[in-house]
């Protein structure tokens, strides 16, 4: 019944979120300050974990690809697909759940808990609207704008990767790249994103609001926020992957 119980004190909080605004301009520079915190906070990270990764992918795909038959220019596809299906998406808004999340949920935590939410209440306020409602859009634009970041340098990474280890010259690994893409597949990374990017925000955003005692329910609410989030971004993959790419044809 305690599943039940939050869920259905989300969906509440989701539509007290859409009212009209009282005050137009403090909503948009609420909206500008969390695309600065969840877009520009958030790229050194995703761009320092996309790189890497692609070079990591390169290596490792290099590695495995022992057999003469297959071409060597296979392996910038298999850096390319990987990036773009999973990588770039999954794993970066793992990361993202741990640090965005963990941050909407201590900073809603933090003010429910100061009373700041019930002063703003008593002022006649909709504090689902001004504080939960521009974190949430600001992540829907940011986040995905992060994973097409994180694509171009994982493939970047792969590149140098591939090329510095002397495993794939510079033609080769471009001729790979272009071999047999599926434009769908970016297609998929950005519904993807789009999907994360509202689980990342909303499900930390519920945890911080309803948030009741101290200090220590606030690290505990963070903490049970990325938790939750990471599950559901890892269900959330498993069932677009399913609907979007098994019933899909190219």
């Amino acid at each position: 019944m305690t599943v039940f119980s939050h869920f259905g004190r989300y969906l509440l909080m989701i539509k007290g979120m859409f009212t009209r605004p009282e005050n137009i301009r403090m909503y948009w520079k609420e909206f500008m300050h969390q695309c600065v915190d969840i877009g520009i906070g958030s790229l050194g990270i995703v761009s320092l974990i996309s790189f890497f990764i692609g070079a990591v992918c390169a290596v490792q795909t290099s590695y495995q690809l022992v057999s003469p038959i297959i071409p060597r220019s296979t392996i910038a596809q298999i850096v390319r697909d990987s990036i773009i299906l999973e990588f770039s998406t999954t794993l970066a808004c793992i990361v993202l759940a741990g640090v965005i999340g963990s941050k909407i949920a201590s900073e809603l935590g933090n003010m429910r808990v100061s009373e700041q939410i019930d002063a703003l209440e008593i002022m006649g306020i909709n504090t689902k609207a001004y504080l939960v409602l521009p974190k949430i859009v600001a992540a829907l634009v940011t986040i995905p704008l992060l994973v097409v970041i994180g694509m171009t340098l994982g493939i970047l990474g792969g590149r140098v990767a591939a090329i510095g280890s002397g495993v794939l010259d510079a033609t080769t690994y471009d001729k790979g790249l272009l071999q047999n893409f599926v434009p769908y597949n970016v297609y998929f990374a950005l519904i993807k994103s789009y999907v994360f990017a509202f689980i990342i925000s909303s499900i930390p955003a519920y945890f911080g609001y309803n948030v009741k005692g101290g200090a220590l329910e606030i690290g505990k609410s963070s903490t049970k926020s990325v938790v939750v989030s990471c599950i559901m971004l890892l269900c959330a993959d498993y069932v677009l992957s399913q609907l979007l790419l098994n019933t899909t044809s190219h």
